[in-house]
């Protein structure tokens, strides 16, 4: 067993039988989970509020009306960013066959959210039960098409690619080149955008684009205007951090963050 998974703390299922578990919980801006692991997947649900989700392998946002997929045994911390409304539904390890074996946001319709809240509602799904089971086939059939959405930041395994990493981390809004920061993690630039290719499949250009823009609603989430969110996020003007935003995400910072009409 990794050291990882021996300091995260296992929240095992009291229930063996149901094929789906769920859980409802509201929880203050700034709260946060401890580093724990299930013997279940788990689609974790924010139905308001933003959340972000940290792994060893990489760190997700995930924003209202959108789940983050957490497969068995995946040691995580999630923390909130303004009043978050999670609701979780806990699978039996392959219910949902077709899932990625690693974590991802994804999209929810507004009939994956209905069903995930009427879920939390019965507390159980067993598929034992005529009627259940029948709802646990739906569940599973959305959840099985659903489409994933590019809000990932992964984490680098090489030690010179994780100085790059920390110095952003600390200050997203630092703006110094690729170049400057090279120098004082000791390595070339070139050296550095190998390596970030290499191990994570993606330019550090990008990455540091995803850093930029998953911080900017992050901060949105907590209150702040989009001008102010925009310029500590490292963006160089907000009209620049709202095309990026909506070429992501489809719709302006502004009215992502009003409240969906599926809340009225």
């Amino acid at each position: 067993m990794s050291q990882k998974r021996q300091d995260a703390v296992f929240d095992r299922s009291s229930d063996l039988h149901s094929h789906i578990t769920t859980l409802a919980h509201d929880y203050r801006p700034g709260q946060m989970t401890p580093l724990h692991f299930h013997d279940r997947d788990q689609l974790v649900y924010a139905s308001r509020g933003v959340m972000t989700v940290r792994t060893a392998e990489g760190t997700w946002v995930v924003p209202t009306h959108r789940a983050v997929w957490i497969p068995t045994g995946t040691p995580h911390t999630i923390t909130m960013s303004g009043t978050v409304t999670m609701r979780t539904l806990y699978l039996k390890p392959r219910l949902a066959g077709t899932l990625p074996r690693g974590c991802c946001v994804v999209h929810v319709s507004a009939l994956l959210g209905e069903l995930i809240l009427y879920a939390c509602t019965l507390g159980a799904l067993d598929k034992k039960i005529p009627w259940q089971r029948h709802l646990v086939h739906v569940i599973v059939h959305q959840l099985e098409a659903i489409s994933v959405v590019p809000l990932q930041l992964p984490n680098p395994s090489d030690p010179r690619a994780v100085r790059v990493v920390r110095m952003l981390l600390d200050d997203p809004s630092d703006r110094r080149s690729l170049r400057s920061l090279c120098k004082l993690a000791g390595a070339s630039k070139r050296t550095i955008e190998r390596l970030f290719q290499k191990n994570i499949g993606m330019t550090f250009g990008k990455w540091r684009q995803q850093l930029r823009l998953m911080e900017a609603m992050r901060l949105l989430a907590e209150g702040a205007k989009v001008t102010h969110a925009a310029m500590e996020s490292g963006y160089s003007t907000p009209s620049a951090f709202i095309s990026m935003f909506r070429k992501t995400l489809g719709k302006t910072p502004t009215s992502y963050f009003k409240i969906d009409a599926r809340d009225k």
